[in-house]
């Protein structure tokens, strides 16, 4: 094979793998929205599992973002949630992919991104009254939740086959 050949088919494979990981962001953000979860003061995403995925492809940076940004807007959410929500993520998936070596610590940035900025959207777009403390301590929690707690689950589960599954050892 070509290396040219072989660049396309990485290409193909990076905007496979983010199309997949966005896919499943929108579907698991509505099935969290079915049962409440998703949105609010206290929202446990079960997709925001699926922030510890740029440890394993860079593809997961774009796919997160695009995932996030659709299932906003299907979600309803109000235009600021819709950018700085997806926003948040798109910081988290960075910083989860430059502590990709890290043991656990890699699981901090999406919980970080969303504690400093949705705390912010749900004041100022949705007129939440709780205070902004509070609102940092509950997105915290649903992020600790999703990311710290199902993420590195998922993430102890994919690494038998990661190579299987991402194509590629990172």
């Amino acid at each position: 094979m070509s290396n040219n050949e072989n660049k396309n088919r990485n290409k193909i494979l990076l905007i496979t793998q983010g199309a997949m990981i966005a896919a499943l962001y929108v579907v698991l953000t509505w099935v969290a929205n079915v049962l409440g979860l998703a949105n609010g003061a206290i929202q446990v995403r079960f997709s925001e599992a699926l922030c510890i995925l740029p440890i394993f492809t860079p593809a997961a940076i774009p796919g997160l973002f695009v995932g996030c940004l659709i299932s906003n807007i299907i979600n309803g959410c109000v235009i600021w949630d819709i950018i700085f929500g997806s926003l948040a993520t798109l910081i988290g998936a960075f910083g989860t992919y430059f502590l990709r070596k890290t043991k656990f610590i890699f699981t901090l940035p999406p919980v970080i991104a969303n504690m400093a900025i949705v705390p912010f959207v749900l004041r100022y777009a949705y007129m939440v009254e709780d205070a902004y403390w509070f609102l940092v301590v509950t997105v915290g929690i649903g992020e600790v939740i999703s990311v710290c707690i199902l993420g590195f689950i998922l993430k102890i589960a994919l690494d038998k086959n990661k190579r299987a599954i991402f194509g590629q050892d990172n």
